[in-house]
Order: structure tokens, then sequence, then C-alpha cells
């Protein structure tokens, strides 16, 4: 029951599946809340939460899956469908969720850091937020939806080990 390879199996799904909770309920919950903000509160509000999330608990989970995705693939190798689903989940992973998220969420998350909000006029708020808001929802759209999948393609990959 404990073996490596269930071990790496379930901190896979594990993370994997709170990396898609996370993006899913903020999809769900924050983004509408934000939108509903002025100018000035919005940009502060998303200042506030690029920090709050650089942290132990979400970087555990989202680089957790560069290290486990791998060696969950590798434990799984010569098991058919199974691992096929798996190395699916592990490949829109690496492509569309942190691959978004690094070379998409992130530059535009460095570029509103820097932004200088007191300092700024309404004009200059107003298109900020315009070249924010808009790229950083697509972004984050995409990775939502790989990561959901992702999620579903391990869970598939299990159900099809035991079969």
């Amino acid at each position: 029951m404990f073996s490596f390879q269930n071990i790496a199996i379930f901190l896979t799904i594990l993370f994997s599946g709170l990396v898609a909770g996370l993006f899913y309920a903020y999809s769900c919950s924050v983004n509408p809340g934000l939108k509903a903000l002025g100018d000035t509160e919005y940009i502060r509000a998303m200042q506030s939460i690029n920090r709050a999330i650089q942290n132990p608990y979400f970087f555990c989970s989202f680089m957790g899956l560069l290290l486990v995705f791998p060696l969950c693939c590798w434990q799984m190798y010569g098991s058919g469908t199974s691992f096929y689903l798996m190395l699916a989940a592990a490949i829109i992973y690496f492509i569309l969720v942190f691959g978004i998220t690094i070379f998409g969420n992130v530059p535009l998350n460095n570029m509103l850091e820097s932004f200088k909000i007191n300092e700024a006029s309404n004009e200059q708020i107003a298109s900020t937020r315009i070249a924010f808001e808009k790229p950083w929802n697509q972004f984050h759209l995409i990775r939502t939806l790989a990561s959901v999948i992702s999620f579903s393609l391990c869970i598939l990959s299990i159900m099809a080990r035991k079969s």
C-alpha cells in the first residue's frame, strides 16, 4: 500500500487537485469579485494577491508537481493506458499550466508589481488595468481549464490501472 509508486501517485493526484481547485475557485469567486472593483482598488487588490500567493503552501503543490509528475510517470511506465493518461496529464500541466503561468501570468504580475500606484494619475491607473486584466484573465482561463483536465486525467489514469 505505501510503496514508492503509490506515494508518487498519491502526491501527484493530491497536488494536481490542489492546483486545479485553487485556479477553479479563483475563476469562480475572486475574478468576478475583482471585476466589480474600481481601477485603483483592482490594482491594489491584485498587487496584494500576487504577493500573498508566493508562499510555501502554494509553491509546494505548484512546483512539487514538477518533481512528482515525472516520478509518477516513471513508476507507471509499462502500465499501458494508465501510463499514457498520466503522461498526458503531465504534459498538459508542464506546458499549459506551468508554462502559461511562468511565461504569461508571472510577467504580467511583475509588471503590475512595479507599477507605482501612489504616483500614478487616474488615466495611468486605468490604462494599467486595461493592459493587465484582460490578458491575465485569458491566461488564467487557459491554465484553469488545463489544470482541471490534467487532474481529471490523473484520476482516469488510476481508474484505468485498477480495471
